[in-house]
């Protein structure tokens, strides 16, 4: 994620340098929570929160838990990712709803916080799960807010309350009692009631805030707050507390590329729980706020969890097991990977979801320079062939190529190269459905069975020096370079222990080819 970025790559180089120690001293504790005591603090945490960040893990690593443990060095990784997920809140807090319709949400923030922007990602989120969500047009001071908010609850396909223009028109407070009671005799389940926010704190927005609350008594009033704005969130946090007194908090704009103080900060200042991020401008890139796995990305142990939840939304079981069938029985073709694309899309950013892989923050410059729109290209260029050329690509003559490089705006090249990363694409997953391992171009196996070995491992061996004389033979093949074990390493290289060979820059552009991405 964007905003940790900087704090993650200083706490993963500061564990770095923990691994090569066997056992630690007091000055090596000492110096790594000197080391992360800076991160956080470059980071724009709170002072507060980092000092009782620090003597924690202090007392922790000082402690026997880390003088028994096999390997110290994790330990402390361990207790760091501790200590991380409690100072995010603990335990992930969901959305509390009425016993009795409608749960009625307030948001409050300052303005450019993200208020509206969250009010159709939450309506979004909550079409989705099956309620009816009824947003309420509430900010009637910002120029054309009514106007922003009618926009986004037309793209997320929510109801909308917005009698008055706006525009320094109307009264806030009414408008909000109407439309709970509108929602009530519409039979709306959820109302999000979205308030105006102000360049900064001052005593008129909380008042009016306050009056809402009394008039519409909220079951939940969700504090949003800019990820970016670093230290002054814990004021703008406490402010808003004392003045409205939240139930929860959202973070929004964590695709930034700010420090991430604020996230680090509000939650263990205020005592309220983060129950939302918004991790990009899209009315889907919402996702409820985990404080274990925003901790496990911050330290680069990678999120698979949400990868996986992610997934699961996106890809349909009953297509994935037809495809599954076709690969066993070499029936996959071009009209399926543009499927499987089709599906890819539907999660999201590929950049975002490889960022949830662990290790990925060592590869950062990699991950950077992944065009995205590579996918755009792929399926221009399948949508320009014909149904008999995507079921049979080996039809395709010079002609034929000539014509759909034309008619999906790219080249010739183009299109040979992406035959050719199909052709290598589909021995791969038929190899996978096969129960077999796939041999990655440039790499070699990828996670081997125990004992098992590649043909090319024994194509190795049988090239050994055949003299009948021992001295002989012992000198040609010891001139010869050694073969690397199958399946050693990690896939992708990453996870590998110390020593193990890392991929080279072509190994990266040979995968990224591979999957359509070069």
């Amino acid at each position: 994620m964007a905003t940790f970025g900087t704090l993650s790559d200083r706490l993963t180089e500061t564990f770095r340098n923990l691994r090569t120690k066997g056992k630690l001293t007091p000055a090596d504790v000492d110096g790594t929570v000197r080391e992360i005591r800076r991160a956080l603090l470059d980071a724009d945490v709170a002072l507060e929160v980092v000092k009782e960040f620090s003597a924690k893990i202090r007392e922790r690593a000082l402690g026997d838990e880390v003088n028994r443990a096999l390997n110290p060095a994790q330990q402390v990784v361990q207790i760091v990712n501790e200590e991380l997920v409690e100072i995010l809140g603990g335990q992930q807090r969901r959305l509390q709803f009425a016993k009795t319709s409608p749960t009625v949400i307030m948001l409050a923030g300052l303005q450019g916080s993200g208020k509206t922007t969250f009010a159709g990602k939450l309506a979004r989120m909550l079409e989705k799960d099956g309620h009816t969500p009824l947003l309420i047009a509430a900010d009637l001071q910002r120029p054309n807010a009514v106007n922003q908010l009618q926009v986004v609850a037309g793209q997320a396909g929510a109801a909308i309350f917005a009698p008055e223009p706006g525009n320094g028109v109307g009264d806030p407070v009414r408008v909000s009692r109407d439309g709970v009671e509108h929602a009530r005799r519409q039979q709306h389940d959820v109302v999000i009631i979205d308030t105006a926010g102000r360049l900064g704190v001052d005593a008129e927005l909380m008042k009016q805030a306050a009056d809402i609350r009394r008039a519409t008594s909220p079951d939940e009033v969700l504090f949003v707050i800019d990820a970016m704005i670093g230290q002054d969130a814990v004021n703008t946090a406490r402010a808003f507390q004392e003045g409205v007194d939240f139930t929860g908090v959202v973070l929004s704009k964590l695709d930034g590329d700010a420090r991430g103080g604020a996230a680090l900060s509000v939650a263990s200042v205020t005592g309220r729980p983060i129950i939302y991020a918004s991790t990009g401008e899209g009315l889907d890139d919402l996702e409820a706020f985990h404080p274990d796995r925003m901790a496990s990305r911050i330290l680069d142990l990678g999120d698979i969890l949400t990868l996986i939840e992610q997934a699961q939304s996106a890809f349909d079981e009953e297509e994935a097991r037809k495809i599954a069938d076709k690969l066993a029985t070499e029936q996959f073709t071009l009209e399926d990977f543009l499927g499987q694309l089709q599906q890819m899309r539907k999660m999201g950013s590929m950049k975002k979801m490889l960022g949830m892989l662990p290790g990925m923050g060592q590869m950062k410059s990699q991950l950077e320079n992944f065009d995205e729109r590579e996918i755009d290209r792929t399926e221009a260029i399948i949508r320009s062939m014909t149904p008999v050329e995507r079921r049979n690509p080996k039809i395709l003559n010079g002609s034929r190529r000539l014509r759909i490089a034309r008619g999906s705006g790219m080249t010739v090249t183009d299109v040979n190269q992406l035959v050719q990363r199909f052709d290598q694409a589909a021995k791969m997953m038929k190899t996978v459905a096969r129960g077999g391992v796939p041999n990655v171009p440039g790499m070699g196996p990828m996670g081997g069975k125990p004992g098992a070995s590649s043909k090319r491992g024994k194509q190795k061996k049988q090239q050994g020096s055949r003299s009948g004389n021992p001295a002989k033979r012992a000198a040609e093949n010891a001139q010869r370079p050694a073969v690397p074990a199958a399946g050693s390493g990690s896939g992708f290289g990453l996870g590998a222990g110390a020593g193990a060979a890392q991929p080279s820059e072509s190994d990266l552009a040979e995968i990224q080819k591979l999957f359509g991405k070069g």
